[in-house]
């Protein structure tokens, strides 16, 4: 049995825009997509790019539906596996030989709150948009559009070339090598404000380093001083305390003793008295406790009216210290310990040497990423002007080229040159840029063969093209519809067209067609299309609304001769 591979397998629409409930099973190849102007095929496509995370509005509910819903399930291969894997969104375990699928699944509410799914986990936008990156990528009807810019030009020559992470480490270092600039430059101007921050600092971490305040100190020199302060009346009050119960006639020792022995005596003649007597001997046994702590408080006790004075000086000497700095005296230490780091800091944006030394780095390691990028740019832009020129002979501009230009420009986030595509419509013909020399009818056939190079150049394994056939016909539309099914031998290839010499291309064939609900609204509906239904649909889209035995003959031999 033939494993399938890696693509889109099957869409369920809900409620969304015109269709009201529209199930699609997938097929690997070049599928076409047909169907009257206004019955709905490229809501489809606007189906699959809102459930991988398009950015939506509650218009998109089909008129009186509670909510639409989006749900595509893909095969999937072992980056999109590992993409699972890392974000712990995996989907049930995969048995008996099945290819390893990915469901993903979004919904909207009329208030314009929207949410995802993957494999029934919720997931944010920002990680369907990710996994979509992986999955598919759509080339609209008007992409040739932005060929125009600049900006698009080297996004696409980095895309051909696999550029990607080169381009990605330009730009990091060029955001290295500005922040290192900037830091220079700031440090220049505020260089005397500067200057009497860092004497500031100095002389803080002068006066508090004489102090050397420890952290918890003053806490227990509080603690001392609250002693040492009351050293008599503690000494005073435990002398007497210790008179009264245990080292006089009438102590409370002596006392208790006497009366427990009197109750000792009456025990025996009523048991009754004995909890009385029990009570009493651990009075005793607590009063002698009281007497040998007393004893060891006074033995160890000194209170030195000089260590009072030395205690009460640090205090003062603290306390003085956190008026002049404005903090609590405990919080001296951190103040000194954040004074040391501010200083170290400020001397090190202080010292230009220092920064334009770093800045001078950063500048080396962004021309050494930007020089690397610029090289694999150079055969990229040689391989893509070639390919791309290849492909414009078969798009009937018989002898243009395509050449991509580097030209020298200052630095900047995304390198050292400017990428323009120059074409020329015949042979000989001084390339010029594209905006200035192709027609609409020449921009959008270039615009396909970039795009069928590009999409060659493409890792995600389905391909969508919503009508960048426009503007074309003929033996140019044949030539693009076998473009387009030569891509499908590697990718799973949608299109949706109205071409009948692409149809006549497409190895599988979907219908789209408007009709209206019982209660009278529109409604898309999409069908597979057998042998006979598609000889009728071409037939259709050759003749329009009146289909003949000749055109119908004519459809016949664009299946053929297509292969179909």
């Amino acid at each position: 049995m033939k494993r399938r591979r890696n693509m889109l397998s099957s869409l369920s629409i809900r409620e969304f825009a015109i269709v009201e409930r529209l199930d699609l099973e997938l097929r690997e190849g070049f599928t076409v997509l047909t169907g009257e102007t206004g019955a709905g095929k490229s809501i489809l496509i606007d189906a699959l790019q809102f459930v991988l995370g398009e950015r939506a509005d509650a218009d998109l509910i089909r008129e009186g539906a509670r909510r639409a819903e989006v749900s595509a399930e893909f095969h999937c291969g072992a980056q999109v596996q590992d993409w699972l894997a890392r974000s712990e969104l995996d989907g049930p375990e995969v048995r008996d030989g099945a290819p390893a699928s990915v469901l993903v699944r979004r919904t909207l509410e009329p208030g314009g709150r929207s949410r995802a799914f993957i494999n029934g986990s919720p997931a944010t936008l920002g990680q369907v948009r990710e996994l979509g990156e992986l999955l598919l990528d759509v080339h609209g009807q008007h992409a040739h559009q932005s060929l125009l810019r600049p900006s698009a030009q080297q996004r696409l020559l980095d895309d051909v070339g696999g550029l990607q992470d080169e381009a990605h480490a330009v730009a990091e270092a060029f955001a290295t090598w500005r922040a290192a600039a900037r830091a220079c430059t700031k440090a220049a101007t505020d260089f005397a404000r500067t200057e009497q921050e860092i004497a500031q600092l100095e002389h803080r971490i002068e006066d508090l380093g004489a102090l050397v305040p420890e952290a918890g100190e003053w806490e227990r020199e509080e603690a001392e001083q609250r002693r040492l302060a009351h050293g008599a009346a503690l000494l005073d009050g435990a002398r007497t305390a210790l008179d009264a119960i245990g080292e006089s006639e009438e102590s409370a020792q002596a006392r208790v003793a006497r009366v427990a022995a009197r109750l000792g005596t009456l025990r025996e003649f009523d048991p009754a008295i004995a909890p009385a007597v029990d009570a009493l001997a651990a009075a005793q046994i607590q009063l002698d406790e009281a007497v040998h702590a007393l004893n060891q408080y006074l033995a160890r006790s000194e209170f030195d009216d000089a260590r009072l004075a030395q205690v009460e000086e640090r205090i003062a000497a603290l306390h003085a210290a956190g008026r002049r700095w404005r903090c609590a005296p405990s919080e001296l230490p951190a103040l000194l310990e954040s004074s040391r780091a501010q200083l170290e800091h400020l001397s090190f944006t202080l010292d230009l040497d220092k920064l334009r030394a770093a800045e001078a780095q950063a500048k080396a390691r962004y021309e050494a990423a930007a020089a690397v990028l610029s090289q694999a740019r150079r055969v990229a832009a040689a391989h893509m002007g070639k390919e791309v020129t290849r492909a414009m002979q078969d798009l009937a501009m018989e002898g243009g080229s395509l050449v991509v230009a580097l030209e020298a420009a200052e630095a900047s986030a995304s390198g050292l040159e400017k990428v323009e595509f120059l074409v020329s419509g015949y042979e000989g013909g001084a390339p010029r840029p594209l905006a200035r020399v192709a027609s609409g009818g020449e921009l959008s056939r270039i615009s396909l063969a970039i795009a069928v190079i590009a999409a060659s150049a493409n890792p995600v394994p389905t391909l969508i093209f919503d009508e960048v056939d426009a503007g074309i016909g003929g033996q140019v539309a044949a030539t693009v519809g076998a473009l387009l099914r030569q891509l499908g031998q590697s990718r799973q290839v949608l299109c949706v067209t109205h071409l009948p010499q692409v149809a006549a291309c497409g190895e599988h064939h979907l219908a789209v067609a408007k009709s209206l609900t019982a209660e009278g609204r529109p409604t898309s509906q999409a069908q597979a299309l057998g042998v006979d239904a598609r000889v009728q649909e071409i037939a259709r889209m050759l003749g329009g609304a009146e289909i003949t035995t000749i055109t119908k003959r004519h459809a016949k031999e664009m299946l053929s001769g297509a292969g179909a």
